[in-house]
């Protein structure tokens, strides 16, 4: 990158930041407000609200009809963990939202293999999706999942094709021609369907409607509309659905069965939650790559970062090297807490943030993977030293060089999408769904049109990782909602797709809002770092010590001090980190709703 670009680069973000312009306009509402990652999410979501449900029943209908018209990012057998604020309760929540491993999931499956499955039956835990939807509707919602699932029926019965499906449809094909069902219901006719054309699933609009029809007996038959949306879910883990969807897995080589579909069951839980200058943020526990964040804010408090100056070197490197810090925990410690003993409480600790505060030099970047030592816990012992390939864990993969160039695929893109909701009660609706993409060819399972998930391949193969794959265990996943109170008051649901950036990306995005007080459009469109440094949760679990990708908007000079510090800058364009958040709130002032969301992935928002 030029120095004359980089000059108006810094001249564009001095303009943005000092006028307040943005690209596209904040949201402000007074009875509801929703954002998703496209127009047709948002709809459903709005329908929601106007036959007067709340956000939890929006929610719910926007992450239905995003399984069905965002099926480059995310699928109706994937997975959708929830962090919420109910306003009835005054309590933050999470429906973990994420399907457990198989029965028969354990690493003598995967024996000689680098790693798991990242693609096709194996690869999929038990689709939780719909499971998550039902708790969300019975515990918080006021609404059937016949009608939540009512647009997502109308999608599924066809929508016009646009340009980012269709680009990523033309991109995969050679990786969906492995499963001839995915083929007849992506490829109709061997095509990709032209932009405008309408785009139909009938498979899947039956499926749906089968679980519709099912809550919609039982509620004609006992007028109680918890039995209903027990029934709808029955329908699909354990009735014929179930049935036809194993049978089809099993024929490819998977492993899952109909005893788990059967026995899967979600649950609500307790978030973990930290202060930060007087903002609770709540995210969903040790089984996703949530308390990362807050271990990087607990790291952060003890710097005054507001007076280091927004993208300044100084502000960049030190939130870059908290990061690094938070993610090297998150690969030592983090996974399942029903099957690890995780030290939580200390990993939470302000004496720990201090402790690892002082790991940051103000003058040189780390590129050494260094995993604390809480009192409760120590990396395992299998830990790679800093800068090698991730030949054990944290990762539990191959060295590097048993791959060669050809079987080691890139780091993901294009998968993933999210949902944030609020209404004018105060409840606080943060989902980021994912799994069953297309990317590396989904695996659709027989007639029942539902694409599986991929999730299996964010488990470790070590036996000595916290993460190792286990019967009925869920993986350390990278999705993770946010919800924020502010004075113990419903402020903000935000969230973002990603991978193991979403935390990153949430994090850039709250600093800007939080520490320097740009509103939340300026804050989400702000210039933005992410590190690379911490292991991929994907596929083979590779890391890139040191890289910094970072957008082109900031000033050459704080790039060039970046560099001499050392870090490895990957400058990209404006507006290209692949990330998209949204995020929705009640203004603590006057009590109305608020919105924001990105140019980055296209997302909507609409809010009345």
């Amino acid at each position: 990158m030029s120095k004359t670009a980089a000059f108006l680069g810094a001249l564009l973000l001095a303009s943005h930041v000092h006028s307040a312009q943005t690209m596209r306009a904040e949201i402000n509402a007074k009875s509801c407000t929703i954002a998703a990652g496209r127009h047709f999410a948002v709809e459903a979501g709005m329908r929601m609200f106007r036959a007067g449900g709340n956000a939890f029943d929006a929610g719910a209908a926007a992450v239905l009809a995003a399984s069905v018209s965002e099926i480059q990012l995310f699928g109706f057998g994937g997975e959708a963990p929830v962090v919420l604020y109910d306003a009835r309760s005054k309590k933050v929540l999470v429906v973990n939202g994420q399907g457990v491993a198989p029965a028969a999931a354990t690493p003598e499956i995967w024996a000689g293999q680098p790693y798991i499955d990242y693609h096709g039956p194996r690869a999929a835990t038990v689709p939780a999706v719909l499971d998550s939807m039902s708790i969300v509707l019975s515990q918080f919602g006021s609404m059937r999942l016949a009608d939540v699932l009512a647009p997502a029926i109308d999608l599924a019965d066809g929508f016009p094709m646009y340009d980012i499906l269709r680009d990523i449809l033309i991109r995969e094909r050679r990786n969906c021609e492995r499963y001839p069902t995915t083929m007849a219901v992506y490829y109709p006719g061997g095509r990709v369907p032209e932009l405008g054309e309408m785009f139909h699933q009938p498979d899947l609009a039956r499926t749906l409607r089968a679980i519709a029809a099912a809550d919609d007996a039982e509620f004609r038959k006992s007028k109680d509309r918890l039995k209903a949306i027990e029934a709808g879910r029955n329908a699909f883990y354990r009735g014929e659905i179930a049935r036809r969807l194993i049978a089809a897995a099993r024929d490819a080589g998977g492993i899952m069965t109909e005893a788990d579909l059967a026995g899967f069951r979600g649950r609500v839980e307790e978030p973990v939650h930290t202060m930060y200058r007087g903002y609770s943020i709540c995210k969903a526990g040790f089984w996703t790559q949530g308390p990362v964040m807050l271990q990087t804010l607990n790291i952060l408090s003890g710097f005054d970062i507001s007076k280091m100056g927004f993208q300044s070197a100084d502000y960049l490197h030190t939130v870059t090297e908290a990061i690094k810090l938070a993610f090297d925990d998150r690969d030592a410690f983090y996974g399942d807490p029903d099957f690890s003993k995780i030290p939580i409480a200390e990993l939470l600790s302000e004496s720990y943030a201090a402790e690892r505060r002082t790991l940051i030099d103000p003058a040189k970047a780390s590129k050494a993977h260094r995993p604390g030592s809480p009192p409760s816990g120590s990396p395992p012992s299998g830990s790679p030293p800093s800068g090698s390939p991730p030949s054990g864990s944290p990762g539990g993969v191959a060295p590097a060089a048993s791959l060669s160039p050809s079987s080691s695929p890139a780091s993901p893109t294009g998968d993933t999408t999210a949902v944030n909701a609020v209404d004018a009660s105060g409840n606080l609706f943060s989902a980021v769904v994912s799994g069953a993409w297309i990317l590396d060819g989904a695996f659709i399972a027989g007639d029942t049109g539902v694409p599986l998930s991929q999730r299996m391949q964010q488990f470790s193969l070590d036996p000595q990782s916290p993460n190792v794959v286990a019967p009925h265990k869920r993986p350390r996943i990278t999705l993770t909602p946010t919800v924020l109170l502010k004075d113990g008051r419903p402020y903000m649901a935000i969230a973002t797709p990603g991978g193991d950036s979403q935390d990153q990306q949430n994090l850039n995005v709250l600093l800007a809002h939080i520490d320097f007080g740009l509103p939340i459009q300026e804050a989400i469109e702000a210039p933005r770092l992410n590190s690379e440094n911490m292991r991929n949760s994907f596929r083979d679990h590779r890391d890139q010590p040191g890289v910094l990708t970072i957008e082109a908007r900031v000033s050459w000079d704080v790039l060039d001090e970046l560099r001499r510090r050392g870090h490895d800058l990957r400058v990209i364009a404006p507006f290209r980190m692949p990330t998209a958040v949204t995020a929705v709130g009640i203004d603590p002032a006057t009590g109305t709703l608020f919105g924001g969301a990105d140019v980055r992935g296209e997302r909507a928002i609409a809010g009345w």
